[in-house]
């Protein structure tokens, strides 16, 4: 079994994030108060805390020929699942921060990521490599 990691959070509502981890990314739900609520993030504990700053997600950084959020967290998918999830997103309307893509084509770091963000700004990347055992190849 892998280890699991817990992320907290800042959220702007807990209503909207419910909507979106639970309903559009299809995460369970699990402990919750009316400051906080657990999501089951592919067996990870990730929790949104009601924040009242904003613009705590805004700075970007340059990743080939992305912007990509600083702060985000996300999932390291099969393929399968990744292409699956990017179908999904794609037909829930969700707006792509960045586009389903290939990263690194040709390369040792090669991987198919997709960003997106929760209602509050908050960025997720999903990605997937072909050869798993390539993830921290250099």
């Amino acid at each position: 079994m892998r280890p699991r990691f817990h992320l907290a959070f800042p959220v702007r509502s807990l209503a909207e994030a419910r909507v979106f981890y639970g309903g559009v990314l299809g995460c369970p739900e699990g402990r919750a108060s009316q400051e906080w609520v657990d999501f089951d993030f592919y067996g990870h504990q990730i929790v949104a805390h009601l924040s009242a700053n904003e613009d705590a997600h805004k700075a970007h950084n340059r990743m080939g020929d992305e912007n990509v959020p600083l702060r985000h967290f996300g999932v390291i998918l099969s393929m399968k699942e990744w292409h699956d999830l990017a179908a999904r997103l794609k037909s829930a309307d969700v707006e792509f921060v960045i586009a389903p893509t290939i990263r690194f084509r040709g390369e040792v770091g090669e991987q198919a990521t997709l960003f997106i963000a929760d209602p509050s700004g908050n960025a997720l990347e999903f990605k997937a490599f072909a050869d798993e055992e390539r993830i921290f190849a250099k």
